[in-house]
């Protein structure tokens, strides 16, 4: 499973929704959507936008996580 960590990533660099919206180009209804992480996909070029934007990298906003291991 693929975890969504735009949100610490955001909080970090101390950046709003509306601030990465406008730096991006994606609407803060799809930037919330993708912050929430109730998307099934994310474009590269938006996967993009965001590690310039934030000054990060991919791994940094997703994270897998094996949900076929058992504990």
């Amino acid at each position: 499973m693929i975890i969504l960590r735009l949100d610490r990533v955001m909080a970090d660099r101390k950046i709003s929704l509306n601030e990465l919206s406008e730096k991006v180009g994606v609407s803060n209804v799809n930037l919330s959507k993708l912050k929430t992480g109730k998307v099934s996909a994310v474009r590269f070029s938006t996967l993009n936008a965001i590690c310039k934007a934030l000054r990060c990298q991919p791994g940094d906003i997703l994270e897998f996580i094996d949900d076929d291991t058992e504990t």
